[in-house]
């Protein structure tokens, strides 16, 4: 008969009487459903935790936590509701160490078809990494929803300073001529308009909404949407000449500091979801360096 295998953090005390804030685990890979028709089945990463606020307790049970993930992406759909089910589910499971308050935060890469600006027919997909955090403590539930979206940048002063530019080099060209001929003009717009160019760059932001607990979906698609019509120059999939061509339209009608891309951000998102975090960060290809903005709604406050 085989003998009962030694359970430590049941039966031993912690030899340094201390509560810890959050003990879990980090990085498990899990599959999750969506619960939207839009949004095919999600390869996750999850990071799990409860408080152990017995400064006796050896540690946690953290096969129980494992399990209790096993069976919510088994069985559940990914809602704040089913976070909330899963987050009581956790703080139960460890009642026999005083448990609290318990947390989980999801990552993923969230793959959507986007069509070409002007090409019928013509589509890519593109990835747009999430992020879900939740947390339990009392009778509260806190349910976020992050989402990074890239999109080109064009700086209002290098533009100015290139219109200068192109705007002297005219002057000085037809110098000697009182009236200049359409034609001319034409040909010397094909010839030197690009003489100088303003500078652009790969730009991210990071928009942050909080949700309730009670909601039955993730409102990705429509987060997501609402982001880049803001800030009206997402980056592109698939394109030909012409779409590159209503790119550059866009940039050059949609000229922003990163100043202007947060509170883009920020007033298009508080109209959608009402309070909301945004951080920018413009990967400068003027400068080695990167410019960031960031800003939140009053009162917006991270999660412990």
């Amino acid at each position: 008969m085989a003998s009962t295998l030694p359970d430590v953090a049941r039966h031993e005390s912690s030899a340094i009487p201390l509560a810890l804030n959050w003990v879990g685990m980090r990085g498990i890979a899990i599959p999750l459903m969506p619960g939207s028709p839009e949004i095919a089945p999600l390869a996750a990463t999850a990071d799990l935790a409860v408080d152990l606020p017995d400064p006796h307790a050896k540690g946690i049970h953290m096969s129980r936590l494992y399990r209790l993930l096993g069976t919510f992406a088994q069985h559940g759909e990914l809602s704040p509701r089913s976070l909330q089910r899963l987050l009581r589910d956790m703080i139960e499971s460890h009642a026999d160490c005083g448990s609290r308050a318990a947390r989980i935060g999801l990552e993923f890469g969230l793959l959507q078809q986007r069509p070409a600006l002007r090409t019928a027919g013509l589509a890519g997909w593109k990835s747009y990494p999430v992020s879900v955090q939740a947390m339990h403590r009392g009778h509260a539930t806190w349910v976020e929803l992050a989402v990074r979206i890239q999109y080109s940048s064009t700086c209002p002063c290098s533009a100015a300073l290139s219109r200068q530019a192109v705007r002297d080099a005219f002057a000085e060209d037809f110098s000697d001529t009182a009236l200049v001929a359409r034609g001319d003009v034409l040909d010397w717009i094909s010839a030197r308009a690009s003489l100088a160019t303003p500078h652009s760059q790969r730009s991210e932001a990071e928009v942050r909404i909080r949700l309730s607990a009670d909601a039955d979906a993730l409102p990705l698609p429509a987060l997501i949407n609402c982001a880049e019509t803001a800030l009206a120059t997402p980056v592109q999939t698939a394109v030909k000449r012409a779409d590159e061509q209503a790119f550059a339209l866009l940039n050059g009608a949609n000229l922003m500091y990163v100043e202007d891309a947060a509170r883009r951000l920020r007033w298009a998102l508080e109209q959608h979801f009402s309070a909301c975090s945004v951080s920018v960060s413009h990967h400068e290809s003027l400068h080695p360096h990167d410019a960031v903005a960031s800003c939140a709604t009053p009162g917006w406050e991270r999660m412990d």
